[in-house]
């Protein structure tokens, strides 16, 4: 071995005296930790004087106003009657999961609301209704956003420039105050997505800064499991920041990883501990959410029929709740039938006819999700009358039936004609006159997997349909008839007799002269249902279809502000549209990150920038931050362009409180180096065209009188800068 050569022991011996020298240094700063100096007391002084201010702005432009107009806005007429069964513990169906709608019950519970008000349609007037608890508590949560977001971009890059800046661009947006000051689930939402992504980077700062498994660490660790489980509660577009933040962990563990002053088992706890705190903990609560909303709903309500028969069995009200009826189904017996798939409606029909140009105009076959009288349906011989004198005959399986629609006595009945939307499967309507049509009535009852002569039972067998003469099974195609159908779902026969949707099973049975049974064994537990809640509420969503006459819109035109919509339609207007010189502001910005980026990576590569030295570590910090908030903005905007269902402006708003903090991040990364009073002025001069923008625009959040904007003598006039606004 030569003089300047070290062996693997000696190697071995000098890095373990490293590593305790360096535990023991780590430990006296702990138990005493540096004073800090005289910039850096002034500085913290400054960051809390700015924050202050921030709050105090927050408070002012959130709840200014707050209870105004007191009538119902927009979705309200939704969540607020939402809110209300929730009070009235009224099941319902919605295609988001309940924690939102819980919470708005809540504060209306506490602060007086009786949860009586209809919530019919906008425009209504509350009339001395106790709104004001549910839009203050959907208000402050949204006012939280702003405090966090400052918080969150200080963490990022230890600037109090850039974030004042990001909360700025937060702060005096219109839009945000507009979708904060209502009875909706938007505020609800950006609250717990924001406090992720706040809990993400204290995560992160405390384990950079050596507190692992401390109980700071420990408390923002399962605080950010918490908020993940909170905001995938609200709504399904909640998985977006659940993606960031395991994006962002999975970043953390591997610098934990190659941080060579920790062994390797360190980094085996740390992902066993972000295991518990990000993932079995979320699931938990978000279980745990779902069970508090299936004990609240226990009575019968409107969202009955989305759901399987055994789930109804549940529900108090419901005419299968503790019910009893006969097992087996008889000739002559009444019954409403289901069909089998996830949200299926009960086989229908009514007093109308298919128009010209949709098939035969015969009576119209449907199905439909809420329980009424027109789901009944008597089962006869498929060539004889029922003689009530007769021994009772139970329905087998093979066996060929009529089925006579009760309140109109026409017969199910298909033919070769065209369905009406589905054009490759047959029509099916109503047919004949007194419970008398011809051979196109008659359908063979198949039982899935069933044997021969098996008997069929109500609720649990799953039958098909098949018609005798043209060979297809009666199915429902899950589309939405046009408004001469009520907008019910279309029920066809498929000649492919596996159509996944041609299942069916009988709920209700009447027939008096077979002995009942409770059906209360059928009854699901807390996992049955709450899967199938899940199924329902996804397909729901995947089947969302824009209301006659309402303002929808596409994922390009969000950044550019293209078109708001209006919250209120009365003579007091609201209208949601973002603040244009921060929302076109914001493309620039990132615009000119994404050409940093690629320039200083570059650099790097090139080895043009060492990262080593205090400058050029600040202008990574920021870098980095930008990349992670630019990351968000993507997950939170990108995947609305891959969605088949309605989309609307304020699905935008997640990702715009993003972009507003990556404009903070690279406004300091641009103006950093310029002098002091340089940078001062640009800052003053930035804020104060955002505070000129949101006074001129800020009639939009708080209420727009008399005449619009493109006349004369109108409040607005001059600031319609797009023809697509419509204020």
């Amino acid at each position: 071995m030569t003089c300047g050569e070290i062996s693997g022991e000696e190697s071995a011996s000098i890095l373990s005296v490293f590593r305790r020298k360096l535990a023991k240094k780590t430990v006296k700063m702990k138990k005493n930790p540096p004073e800090l100096s005289g910039k850096e007391k002034q500085v913290s002084s400054y960051r809390w004087t700015v924050f202050a201010i921030i709050v105090l702005l927050t408070v002012l432009t959130r709840f200014y106003k707050v209870t105004e107009p007191d009538h119902v806005c927009w979705d309200e007429t939704h969540f607020g009657k939402m809110g209300s069964w929730y009070i009235n513990r009224t099941f319902f169906f919605d295609v988001h999961p309940p924690l939102g709608k819980m919470l708005i019950a809540l504060s209306g519970k506490l602060t007086g609301y009786n949860g009586t008000y209809p919530f019919e349609k906008p425009g209504d007037k509350y009339n001395g209704t106790r709104y004001e608890g549910m839009r203050i508590f959907c208000t402050t949560l949204g006012a939280l956003i702003v405090p966090m977001s400052f918080d969150i971009v200080h963490d990022l890059t230890r600037s109090v420039q850039a974030s004042l800046m990001a909360s700025a661009y937060i702060l005096l947006d219109v839009g945000m105050i507009t979708l904060n000051q209502y009875i909706l689930l938007d505020p609800i939402l950006m609250f717990f997505m924001t406090a992720s992504v706040l809990g993400m980077v204290k995560v992160t700062k405390n384990t950079e800064e050596d507190r692992s498994f401390s109980g700071i660490w420990w408390f923002w660790l399962l605080f950010t499991g918490l908020m993940l489980a909170c905001t995938i509660s609200v709504k399904f577009v909640g998985l977006f920041v659940v993606l960031l933040v395991g994006l962002h962990t999975i970043s953390d563990l591997w610098n934990v990883l190659g941080n060579l002053s920790k062994p390797v088992i360190f980094t085996v706890k740390q992902l066993i501990a972000r295991a518990i705190a990000l993932i079995a903990w979320p699931a938990l609560v978000y279980m745990f959410f779902f069970y508090i909303h299936l004990e609240i709903l226990n009575r019968s309500g409107n969202g009955d029929g989305f759901y399987s028969s055994a789930f109804q069995s549940k529900l108090i009200g419901n005419s299968l709740y503790n019910a009893s009826m006969p097992r087996y189904v008889a000739y002559g017996a009444v019954v409403t039938i289901k069909n089998h798939k996830t949200g299926g409606g009960y086989l229908h029909s009514h007093f109308h006819l298919y128009p010209k140009g949709a098939g035969a105009r015969q009576q119209q076959i449907t199905t439909y999700t809420h329980k009424d009288e027109n789901n009944k349906w008597r089962v006869k011989y498929y060539n004889k009358d029922v003689n009530p004198d007769d021994e009772v005959d139970i329905l087998r399986n093979g066996q060929l039936v009529r089925l006579e629609h009760v309140p109109t006595r026409r017969n199910l009945h298909s033919h070769p004609e065209q369905a009406p939307l589905t054009k490759k499967h047959y029509q099916v309507t109503g047919y004949g006159e007194n419970g008398t049509g011809d051979a196109n009535d008659v359908w063979k009852v198949i039982i899935v997997g069933g044997r021969e002569n098996e008997r069929v039972e109500t609720v649990t067998t799953s039958l098909l349909f098949i018609h005798y003469l043209q060979n297809c099974a009666l199915t429902t195609s899950g589309k939405q008839l046009p408004k001469w159908g009520f907008e019910q779902q279309e029920v066809t026969c498929n000649p492919n007799l596996r159509d996944s949707s041609a299942q069916w099973n009988v709920e209700d049975n009447e027939f008096d002269r077979l002995p009942k049974v409770n059906f209360e064994v059928y009854a699901p537990g807390f996992l049955s249902r709450f899967f199938e809640s899940h199924a329902v509420m996804i397909q729901g969503n995947a089947g969302l279809k824009p209301k006659e006459g309402e303002v929808t819109s596409q994922p390009w035109q969000w950044p550019i502000n293209y078109r708001g919509q209006f919250f209120s339609g009365s003579a007091y207007r609201i209208y949601l549209l973002g603040n244009p010189i921060i929302w076109w502001s914001n493309l620039v910005f990132i615009a000119i990150f994404l050409v940093l980026f690629i320039i200083s990576a570059i650099r790097h590569e090139r080895g043009y920038e060492d990262f080593t030295n205090p400058d050029s570590e600040s202008k990574w910090r920021s870098l980095r931050a930008g990349a992670w908030l630019f990351g968000g903005w993507l997950l939170h905007y990108l995947p609305f362009w891959a969605m088949g269902r309605v989309l609307y402006f304020h699905h935008y708003f997640p990702a715009l409180i993003f972009n507003s903090m990556l404009t903070g991040v690279v406004f300091n990364y641009l103006t950093h180096r310029l002098p002091i009073w340089l940078r001062q002025t640009v800052l003053g001069a930035s804020l104060g065209v955002l505070g000129w923008s949101f006074v001129k625009f800020s009639p939009l959040a708080y209420g727009m009188m008399g005449p619009s904007a493109g006349e004369a003598n109108s409040t607005m006039n001059g600031l319609k800068w797009m023809e697509s606004w419509e204020f």
